[in-house]
């Protein structure tokens, strides 16, 4: 499919920056759409629903299971995450690039049905920067943060399988590198972008 190459997909642990990398690249964009997941997470406060997420019950998610609505899903925390396939096809056609901040989980799901999709993956320096993060954020109690940071552990197994890595040691330089990606979409050869220019030569 010669649109897939116009998805990117973040993943990275949490605390290191993914959301106000996003947020940011909006401000400087119009031709991305941010693909919002759907969740049974409780709604934090400043966020606002159909904009962070799209909060839903645990019924609800569980009846777009069945009736195979989502692109992909996952189980993180005890809450369920998803992302609607109409809404990633419906940008496609329209000419955007589809942002993904989902988990590894997602991420693999995501290029199993878009392989020429773009991954990235954003960390912190080391552990202790990322405890630091989350603790300074105030949204979780310490037995949270831990099982974060286990699963940050976890995730970070999975690097060799993400086309970027960025380093968020400083927040300018991190944007400068994703944005520096997200212009390259554009320029990215897949098998079937080739096909038609060689298709375009012959006539």
């Amino acid at each position: 499919m010669m649109l897939d190459s116009n998805i990117i997909i973040i993943s990275g642990p949490s605390g290191a920056g993914k959301s106000s990398l996003c947020n940011e690249l909006l401000k400087h964009t119009n031709n991305v759409y941010f693909s919002i997941s759907s969740t049974t997470r409780k709604m934090r406060e400043g966020e606002i629903d159909g904009v962070h997420y799209h909060f839903i019950t645990e019924n609800e998610f569980l009846d777009g299971i069945k009736n195979n609505i989502f692109l992909e899903w996952a189980k993180v925390h005890n809450n369920y995450y998803g992302t609607q396939n109409s809404q990633v096809i419906n940008a496609l056609n329209s000419g955007k690039i589809v942002l993904f901040d989902i988990d590894i989980q997602g991420q693999k799901s995501i290029k199993k049905h878009y392989p020429n999709a773009t991954s990235i993956f954003i960390t912190t320096p080391n552990k202790s920067i990322l405890e630091s993060r989350l603790k300074s954020r105030a949204l979780d109690n310490q037995k949270i943060i831990e099982d974060r940071l286990e699963l940050a552990f976890n995730e970070m197994q999975g690097i060799d399988n993400f086309d970027f890595i960025i380093i968020n040691d400083d927040f300018n330089n991190a944007f400068d590198g994703f944005l520096g990606i997200v212009k390259s979409i554009k320029f990215k050869n897949t098998k079937s972008k080739s096909q038609k220019i060689l298709q375009l030569w012959q006539k």
